[in-house]
């Protein structure tokens, strides 16, 4: 499937924001953060809006320029990003060992990328979660699209409180989602809930690694273009999640950053050293063109003001997240298989 092109972008960007509401969203979800004053315990009690605000903003950029799954994943020499994407997907498949005809719940799962892959890989019928009903529109076509929409669905609501009766689910899995929880233990104990006893819930975390020093100016400063950049209320670090994970009741199977063991970086499509044609979009190149090609759609009038201030908290974004990478502060691949007890219950 190909991905959207310029006039898609500028269609799709506010979501189902009103075109004319755009800008002022922009700044609402700006003041959230620390940049603009914002405090860690209001987004974490606005995180609903927050979060809302920020994937009806920013979801046709990451359509454009990202494609359907919204990720990252280890890399080898000679894979190209989007092979590395699958297979990031696939291994997630193996670990959580799902088999044909289970049902599995995907928490957080954007337009659906990953849903449609695994469900093909493994046979299943996947569930996606997703609180933000523009994702969920888009979503819903490229499945039309792809000829899954028999097997997969979505579900509108939010991950802190599900709409699933208990132990309905044979697996569940997120793939850089839950960091937007504003309680790690609250939304794990949540998955715990409507995971069926002795099967299996993996994700993969976005944590600031045991490397951040929360005294460090230049530490806090590339944590919160992440946290304005990506929606997101907190980081946690990797022991926060692994604690979290063990207080709602899971067995912790096995716990790896498979970031450290990145042949390539991770980080490598944002980097401004790198340059690919396979993902020109995501290059300094192709992030300049976008943002004059953002800014002529803007002027004319296609795409709605504010739009460019998206493209700009997103490219600050991607300054964090290579920065963080480098120092090694900071992993959006923090992997764990954990298994909720055969006697587990609520």
């Amino acid at each position: 499937m190909s991905k959207p092109g310029a006039l898609d972008l500028a269609s799709g960007l506010g979501g189902k924001i009103d075109k004319e509401d755009v800008l002022s969203a922009v700044e609402k979800y700006e003041k959230y953060h620390v940049h603009y004053g914002g405090e860690e315990e209001e987004r974490k009690a606005n995180y609903t809006d927050m979060v809302n605000k920020y994937y009806d903003l920013v979801t046709s950029f990451y359509e454009f320029g990202w494609g359907e799954s919204f990720h990252f994943a280890p890399r080898w020499k000679g894979e190209s990003l989007r092979e590395s994407i699958k297979r990031h997907e696939h291994f997630l498949a193996l670990q959580l060992g799902l088999k044909p005809e289970q049902k599995v719940l995907d928490v957080g799962c954007g337009i659906g990328g990953p849903l449609r892959e695994i469900s093909r890989f493994s046979s299943t019928s996947i569930t996606g979660l997703n609180n933000n009903e523009y994702q969920i529109t888009r979503g819903k076509e490229l499945n039309r699209v792809a000829g899954v929409d028999k097997t997969c669905e979505f579900v509108k609501a939010d991950f802190m409180k599900m709409p699933f009766p208990d132990n309905t689910f044979d697996a569940v899995y997120a793939i850089e989602a839950t960091c937007h929880a504003p309680d790690a233990y609250g939304c794990y104990k949540e998955i715990y809930r409507v995971l069926k006893p002795g099967q299996y819930f993996a994700a993969y975390e976005w944590c600031m690694t045991d490397s951040f020093d929360p005294n460090n100016s230049e530490h806090k400063k590339i944590k919160a273009e992440i946290e304005i950049g990506d929606g997101l209320p907190d980081i946690r670090l990797t022991g926060q999640c692994l604690e979290a994970l063990k207080q709602a009741g899971f067995e912790v199977i096995w716990e790896k950053d498979l970031a450290r063991n990145s042949p390539l970086p991770w980080y490598m499509p944002l980097d401004k050293s790198h340059f690919s044609l396979s993902t020109f979009r995501l290059t300094a190149v192709g992030r300049f063109i976008t943002k004059n090609m953002v800014m002529a759609l803007e002027f004319v009038g296609l795409a709605p003001r504010g739009s460019q201030r998206v493209q700009n908290f997103l490219a600050q974004a991607a300054e964090g997240l290579v920065e963080g990478g480098k120092k090694e502060i900071f992993t959006p691949m923090y992997f764990f298989l954990a298994r909720k007890p055969l006697s587990g219950s609520q």
